[in-house]
């Protein structure tokens, strides 16, 4: 009887350890692997990298097509980007220039 009541009370005590083992495992997978973990968490830091890279470039880009944009308007012209626009759009050039093809 004593040998059976010695039995039942530590496995109580063993059964709420691996109960308590268990709880604390579930919880730790989860903060690691889960939807809001640590590696989704890793993840979305590196899209926000490179998203934040990709903003950087297209701002680059932007400017230097407003520069461009800027250069055409009637109250700061500039002849030169004028006169390269219009070849490049109608395709032609002057008869005293040379032309130099390049392949790709």
């Amino acid at each position: 009887m004593l040998v059976l009541k010695e039995l039942r009370r530590q496995g109580r005590q063993i059964i709420a350890s691996i109960f308590g083992v268990a709880v604390i495992g579930y919880f730790a997978y989860h903060a690691v692997e889960g939807e809001r973990g640590l590696r989704a968490y890793f993840a979305l830091k590196l899209q926000t990298e490179l998203a934040r890279e990709e903003r950087d470039g297209l701002r680059h880009e932007r400017m230097v097509i407003e520069r461009r944009v800027n250069l055409l308007k009637p109250e700061s012209l500039d002849l030169d980007m004028l006169d390269e626009r219009a070849r490049v759009v109608l395709n032609k050039v002057h008869e005293d220039d040379f032309v130099i093809l390049l392949t790709r």
